[in-house]
């Protein structure tokens, strides 16, 4: 039990640290696209980033280190555990560890161990994506079909076949037998 509230203590003053410490680059990375920001230390003779003159950026310290009780803790305090099958959830203790499944494992077996680690309870740091409930789908499903109803499925041949019977029904309602005054005056 008193390892609890100096753990949560051990990550507040983690997370205090780190939002107090600097951005460690690599020198003079901010001044040749050649040379990566990936941290290195300056060992050059006349260094002034070595020297720790004024004005350069900060060097890596052992000093900017976190607390040793909260080191390796997952954010959320619990320690990570990688497992591989069902047996290895037995090792793990659900009040200070969590689980966390390798990516390696299958669907299947992931299902496993996910309702083994809940019978146990034990935290899942990397869970199952959870299904949509039905509800959800059937609403997806339904707003598919109104976009399907809604975009013409014609093609422009279709069209053209379509104003053709319309053209041949208004000649049709009119009267085969009469002749139009145009006509009349051509022949």
């Amino acid at each position: 039990m008193s390892q609890e509230p100096t753990r949560a203590r051990a990550l507040k003053q983690r997370s205090r640290i780190k939002s107090k410490r600097p951005t460690f680059r690599r020198q003079e990375s901010w001044r040749y696209q050649r040379v990566s920001q990936v941290w290195r230390k300056p060992d050059g003779i006349d260094s002034q980033m070595r020297r720790r003159a004024k004005g350069w950026p900060a060097s890596a310290g052992i000093g900017y280190r976190g607390p040793k009780t909260a080191r390796y803790l997952h954010p959320s305090g619990y320690e990570e555990v990688v497992v591989r099958n069902v047996d290895d959830l037995s090792k793990v203790n659900s009040e200070t560890q969590a689980v966390r499944i390798a990516h390696t494992v299958g669907l299947k077996k992931r299902a496993d161990i996910s309702v083994r680690a809940e019978e146990m309870h034990i935290h899942i740091l990397n869970p199952l994506p959870e299904e949509k409930p039905a509800e959800e789908e059937e609403k997806a499903e339904e707003a598919e079909e109104a976009a399907e109803a809604k975009t013409p499925s014609e093609t422009p041949e279709t069209r053209e076949a379509e104003d053709k019977t319309e053209m041949g029904s208004e000649h049709a309602e009119e009267g085969a037998g009469e002749v139009k005054p145009e006509e009349e005056s051509k022949e």
